[in-house]
């Protein structure tokens, strides 16, 4: 299991950010995210593993005037 906003969500072998970010119906086209308090950029979402245990945070960043 991981944590993903403090939600859990079920793990499997191989999971990426980007699978994590799915599991969560997250599709937002600015979003930062930390795993385990680390910084992964954008571009890297699908090659970066989200081990067990994990926590995930994911921040939707938005703008208006």
């Amino acid at each position: 299991m991981i944590k993903v906003n403090g939600n859990a969500v079920t793990w499997r072998d191989g999971m990426t950010v980007a699978d994590a970010l799915a599991a969560m119906n997250y599709d937002f086209g600015h979003i930062t995210v930390t795993v385990d308090g680390r910084h992964v950029p954008q571009d890297d979402f699908d090659t970066t593993p989200v081990p067990d245990g994990a926590d995930m945070k994911a921040i939707h960043l938005h703008h208006g005037g």
